[in-house]
């Protein structure tokens, strides 16, 4: 970095993470296949943006099946789904997409099996949130919601008896879970852990990039909406390892001109949900500003795709077809 007082410093990776491209692009390709409308149950992820885009272009937004016409063209969010939603989905005889991150499926299918197991799960994540909700009602009888520290205190002494495992909410902060998993562990020695770690790679990499950019930052501008569980965390991350400041934002328009008083390094970063031309547009409002020499950080590369729903992948051809065939014969002999 060259000029004092101007500079950039861009954390990478950012923004769209597989399971948010899958979802997005899954209501984009329903609306080509389908055509308006194309109804979404909650929002498809937790951007502002992306959402109103999308309801430019034809898609109702509902916050339940029951909202949506009987027969319509339904599609689950990125952040999952209880077995009762799909129900009551089937009932209505909606025809249903199911944008869940395969991540998040990864947790459901967790608390499935623990509960035939006969564990009693401790579910580390925010209460209200559409994925606490989505895995919890997959085994509703077992589950005990740990909001917090505040929520190790709040469950019952009988668990002492029984087994127990923890699974957590994918968008949490890695430090917080892990601090919140010893507490849980004082208090039930015999707590066991889940296969792997449920936190998803995505929400791991944009915290460690911020760790990497933080201690050098007096101001750390994250792109993302309020209710992005994962893109709060950023905010509270980037203020934990250093960074003298960190904000909030939707919209460049929404920095306030007097956080850049006295600023001389500014880090950029933003949420798992958030689409990059918003993140060049903070760039281009601090160009605007003198702050012209930016370098990007990078900690890791992503590789990872996902996907889409079957409903909506591409017809195979023969060719393709055999090949498959091969395949599964090779895998059987």
């Amino acid at each position: 970095m060259t000029e004092a007082g101007k500079n950039v410093l861009l954390a990478a990776p950012r923004g769209y993470c597989a399971g948010v491209d899958r979802a997005v692009e899954t209501v984009e390709k329903a609306l080509s296949k389908y055509g308006a409308p194309v109804y979404v149950r909650k929002q498809i992820v937790h951007n502002k943006y992306v959402v109103e885009s999308l309801a430019k272009r034809g898609v109702i937004f509902v916050e339940e099946a029951s909202e949506a016409p009987e027969g319509a063209h339904l599609v689950f969010s990125a952040h999952g789904i209880s077995p009762a939603v799909r129900q009551e989905a089937e009932g209505r005889k909606q025809l249903t997409l199911d944008a869940t991150c395969p991540l998040v499926t990864k947790v459901h299918r967790e608390a499935v099996r623990f509960e035939r197991d006969g564990y009693h799960i401790l579910l580390i994540g925010h209460e209200g949130h559409e994925e606490v909700e989505g895995t919890a009602g997959h085994a509703p009888e077992v589950t005990h919601l740990v909001d917090g520290v505040e929520g190790v205190e709040k469950l019952p002494e009988w668990l002492q008896n029984e087994k127990l495992v923890w699974l957590s909410q994918t968008t949490l902060s890695v430090d917080e879970a892990i601090s919140i998993v010893n507490l849980l562990r004082e208090r039930f020695p015999h707590l066991e852990n889940p296969p792997s770690d449920d936190i998803c790679y995505a929400t791991q990499n944009r915290q460690e990039s911020v760790k990497a950019i933080a201690p050098k930052c007096d101001l750390m501008i994250v792109v993302g909406s309020t209710n992005s569980s994962n893109s709060v965390r950023l905010v509270e991350v980037a203020l934990d390892a250093g960074s003298k400041t960190s904000y909030l934002v939707d919209y460049a328009s929404e920095i306030k001109e007097e956080w850049l008083e006295g600023v001389e390094t500014v880090g950029v970063t933003c949420g798992a949900s958030v689409p990059e031309l918003l993140v060049r547009e903070v760039l281009e409002f601090l160009d605007e500003r003198g702050y012209n020499n930016v370098e990007q950080v990078t900690t890791t590369t992503e590789t990872i795709q996902f996907s889409l729903p079957r409903e909506l992948r591409p017809p195979r051809t023969a060719k393709a077809r055999d090949a498959a065939a091969r395949e599964r014969a090779n895998a059987e002999a």
